[in-house]
């Protein structure tokens, strides 16, 4: 489809078309313009004569009576830009308005009426989500028209000038993330969170199950509100309060062997990675010395993060390990901390300082990014982070000065090598649910089902950083850099060593055997266009319902439909009648759709492997003694001349035979669910019972033949 009846097709009926850019005129003008192939300017000209006609076209034509000219176009393009700049000021003028008598009607007591003001904050958010969907639409056209121009007219191009002046225009470059946080506030209050009790940031220590996904840029805001309506906006205590995210830095140290860095990429068992985060742009003040430890899940032991905070001049303290641990002990007791606490915090700083001078840490690389955090304060039951605008930057090639410098200054240009613009937001949900018996909450999954996320799993910003801007320095890189959707800015960023053949896609490693992983696919599997986002074992999963059929869309793609928390908890869903899946048994095999579950909700263990086979050499186990009996009987039956007993042996061959064949195709069969983890049911129903009944038929069968047969043998002695 041409991109002039892609912008006709998505004209939203609210706006009407004569908003949106007229493309077909600009390609119209195009079209003339290069029937007369006009010639470019001689830049060395610096005079002019106003009574001398104009110079003539690439051709050696005149062209004083040409009625198009690329004046017209320019004049043309600049007043589309000022019409979508307007209307989509107008537009965002409109909405603060409406969130201001929503924020009235909160304030009035006698008006406030919780359900009408969730619906009117539902359409708040559809009107921006049908706003942010014209802009896109708009500037995506700017560029094709623009393209297209330079592309019929080179002698003319203007591509670049007005790329970047589309970028510094007010429509583009605008933030309008105080609407996000105006709303999280009307949802917060319809719910009635409740703040929990502040915890103690002497020393935390956090144990979660995390879950990453990457996030295209169209789709932000849509995720944003998708998680807003159950959750609220949490800003930090330094933050202005005038923004949904907040600029976040985070120093990661390592030594010249990338020694974290590997064990975090291998994940090994106690892989630690040290960092030290700060919030808020400038200078920090206050810093996080944070120590996250690996462990597998399936060991019976979890991950850890722990942290414990600094001032800005203690840093080079803590990295020299001559940090005042017994002084800075004793001022916690003095506090009123209590014992416990002060040695905790004890062992943690000691432990750390330690590990920075026997590991020899230095900074290494630097993340950085506006980070949005969704969370009720001081409650991580279920806490969400999504990080835009993510960079990184190499901390190396500068002096240090005995660790009295530990990142870079702000007023250094970098070079291509040194930072990595990564192309996707990133997405984190953790959770923190206690007791076996609960589960996520049910908005949660239902976000996992949208489509608008794409799972990565173990994603890591810091090894993604050391992979593409210190490629010399790496043994081994993670798997996710073979994705399509990163090639380019790994490639602007000079790292193109790392990345596998473009006609191979994929280098040596899990994306040979686990094809799934990538979530755009390779260069030979590009999925960029068509890619949907993981999906979770759900019925509307189950049935397909994914992508632009997700329950989270709407259904002309200009709003979004939220959720509702009537039930706020996935309980056991009933099974449905007859759903069953073989490669034996197509017949009944209605929900075998190939669809893959996000890691955090469809759980692998080692031992799933080991189960799988150990059902496979049972069935094979059973079909070997079948098959021994039927020789056996089929011998005997020779010698004595039985006829029923060569055909008693003769069914139980097959029946044997089909065991085997059974075992190895559904073996095969599971191990594909296993490994992709797919969300359909692993077992089959009714394999066993149709291989059974044949059994029990055969047996049966012969039983009472034998009956027959000793009956017939007594009959003259009876009479």
């Amino acid at each position: 489809m041409k991109y002039g009846e892609h912008l006709k097709a998505n004209i939203a009926p609210e706006y009407g078309p004569d908003v949106y850019l007229q493309y077909e005129t600009l390609d119209q003008t195009i079209s003339q313009l290069a029937k007369v192939k006009p010639s470019s300017a001689i830049e060395n000209n610096r005079v002019v004569s106003m009574t001398a006609p104009p110079q003539t076209n690439a051709q050696g034509l005149d062209t004083s009576h040409v009625d198009v000219t690329e004046e017209h176009f320019l004049r043309l393009l600049e007043s589309e830009m000022i019409k979508v700049e307007t209307f989509t000021l107008e537009k965002v003028t409109e909405l603060r308005n409406k969130i201001s008598e929503t924020e009235l009607k909160i304030n009035d007591a006698k008006r406030f009426q919780p359900a009408q003001v969730l619906v009117a904050a539902d359409e708040i958010a559809n009107d921006f989500l049908r706003l942010e969907m014209y802009v896109n639409i708009n500037f995506m056209g700017f560029h094709k028209i623009l393209k297209k121009h330079d592309k019929n007219l080179p002698n003319l191009a203007c591509k670049a000038f007005y790329v970047n002046r589309l970028h510094a225009q007010a429509w583009v470059r605008g933030d309008y993330s105080d609407i996000v946080v105006r709303l999280s506030n009307i949802y917060a209050t319809c719910r009635e969170d409740h703040v929990a009790q502040e915890a103690d940031q002497a020393t935390q220590s956090f144990s979660r199950s995390t879950s990453k996904y990457w996030v295209k840029t169209e789709d932000v805001s849509r995720v944003k509100y998708a998680v807003l309506r159950h959750l609220p906006v949490f800003l930090q205590k330094t933050s202005t309060g005038e923004s949904d995210s907040q600029f976040t830095n985070s120093v990661y140290v390592d030594n010249d062997q990338l020694e974290l860095y590997h064990g975090r990429l291998e994940k090994l068992p106690g892989a630690i990675a040290l960092r030290l985060r700060w919030y808020g742009p400038g200078d920090p003040d206050v810093v996080f010395v944070e120590r996250k430890t690996h462990n597998d899940s399936w060991t019976g032991e979890v991950s850890v993060k722990e942290r414990f905070m600094i001032k800005e001049s203690e840093v080079h303290q803590v990295l020299t390990n001559t940090y005042p641990i017994a002084q800075k002990k004793k001022e916690m007791l003095a506090k009123g901390k209590s014992q416990k606490e002060a040695d905790e915090w004890e062992t943690l700083v000691r432990e750390i300082t330690q590990v920075c001078v026997s590991k020899q840490l230095v900074p290494t690389m630097r993340t950085q990014c506006m980070r949005t955090a969704f969370q009720i304060p001081f409650d991580a039951t279920v806490r969400v982070s999504l990080d835009t605008n993510l960079c990184m930057i190499s901390e190396r090639g500068y002096d240090l000065q005995d660790m009295k410098v530990w990142h870079r200054d702000p007023e250094w240009v970098l070079e291509k090598n040194e930072i990595h613009r990564f192309p996707h937001a990133v997405l984190e949900i953790k959770l923190e649910l206690k007791g076996d018996t609960m589960v996520p909450p049910k908005w949660v999954t239902d976000l996992q089902n949208s489509g608008l996320l794409y799972e990565c799993h173990k994603y890591s910003k810091y090894v993604h950083g050391c992979a593409v801007l210190l490629p010399e320095d790496v043994q081994a890189v993670p798997y996710w850099v073979d994705d399509v959707s990163l090639r380019q800015s790994i490639i602007d960023s000079e790292g193109q060593r790392i990345l596998a053949d473009e006609s191979v896609g994929v280098g040596a490693g899990a994306n040979e055997v686990y094809s799934h992983l990538l979530p755009f696919g390779s260069t030979v599997n590009d999925r960029s266009l068509i890619a949907v986002g993981r999906t979770a074992a759900d019925r509307a999963s189950a049935s397909g319902l994914v992508g632009e059929r997700a329950p989270l869309l709407h259904d002309n793609q200009n709003g979004a439909k939220f959720y509702d928390d009537e039930d706020d908890f996935l309980g056991d869903e009933e099974e449905e009648d007859g759903v069953c899946s073989s490669w034996c048994f197509p017949f009944c095999s209605s929900h075998n759709e190939t669809l893959l579950a996000p890691t955090g909700v469809q759980k692998i263990e080692p031992k799933v492997f080991f189960a799988n086979e150990r059902t496979f050499l049972h069935w094979l186990h059973h079909a070997v003694v079948l098959s021994t009996i039927a020789a056996g009987v089929l011998a005997f039956s020779d010698e004595s001349g039985s006829t029923w007993g060569e055909w008693y042996a003769l069914c139980l061959l097959p029946i044997s035979l089909a065991f085997c064949i059974y075992a190895l195709n559904t073996f095969l069969w599971r191990s594909e669910r296993i490994k992709n983890r797919i969300p359909t049911r692993w077992d089959d129903v009714f394999g066993p019972m149709v291989l059974g009944w044949c059994l029990c038929v055969v047996l049966a069968v012969n039983f009472l033949t034998k009956l027959v047969e000793i009956a017939k043998q007594d009959a003259p002695g009876i009479l």
